[in-house]
């Protein structure tokens, strides 16, 4: 099964907590990528979101944005479909 999201955190960030508490609580799989002291995970997560803050989230390939973003998309409603349609891509 694929993994639905993949978070760019550090360890300390009470945001990137409280996204891996939404994801956790949907029960879905995730990979986190810590960036705390690594510059070279950091400029990645950010030549890839094109912002230098914590977390930066996508699900699936699509990149989500921050953790107000994805608590935005569960408010709406929208999460669950994301989340469900990224666990059932095909894996490349």
């Amino acid at each position: 099964m694929p993994t639905a999201a993949t978070l760019y955190t550090t360890r300390f960030c009470p945001y990137c907590v409280a996204a891996k508490q939404l994801l956790s609580s949907k029960r879905v799989d995730f990979v986190e990528i810590p960036v705390d002291g690594d510059r070279e995970k950091r400029a990645e997560m950010t030549r890839l979101s094109g912002r230098q803050t914590v977390p930066q989230i996508w699900i699936g390939d699509a990149h989500v944005g921050g953790y107000d973003d994805l608590a935005a998309l569960e408010r709406q409603g929208r999460l669950d479909a994301l989340l469900t349609a990224a666990q059932q891509a095909p894996t490349r």
